[in-house]
């Protein structure tokens, strides 16, 4: 149970990272890119606090202490529209790869597996997205 813990609450560090980076990402970002850019980090922004709070639900369910602080990989600053895309690809790749690790955890509680499940598909469907944007 512990190692699970320890795993969501490792999921849910990157999901307050991923929502601080991409809150900074749609503050900076700059050029022509911008009026697409903005949006698209904004919306994962808010994409990633959903997500924190399914995974500290589940943290909670499992009697276990959530972090509340985020993963301390470095955000890279930057009003590059390529940085950032590369840093989003990166926090995305990671992510999934944090809830494929969860997932394979998971023995007998379907309605948390389900829930983290979706996670990963989201994490997936974005690093797809970042492959055509980039």
């Amino acid at each position: 149970m512990e190692k699970i813990i320890s795993k969501l609450n490792g999921c849910l560090g990157w999901e307050l990272r991923a929502a601080t980076m991409y809150s900074h990402y749609a503050a900076y970002v700059k050029g022509i890119h911008r009026l697409q850019l903005k949006t698209h980090f904004e919306a994962e922004a808010t994409e990633s606090h959903g997500h924190a709070d399914i995974v500290r639900a589940a943290i909670v369910k499992l009697d276990g202490k959530a972090v509340t602080e985020r993963d301390s990989t470095k955000i890279v600053h930057t009003t590059n529209y390529e940085i950032m895309l590369e840093e989003a690809m990166k926090t995305e790749q990671r992510a999934a790869e944090s809830y494929q690790e969860v997932l394979n955890m998971i023995e007998d509680d379907d309605e948390m597996y389900d829930a983290l499940e979706q996670i990963f598909f989201d994490e997936a469907r974005s690093v797809e997205e970042l492959k055509r944007m980039s």
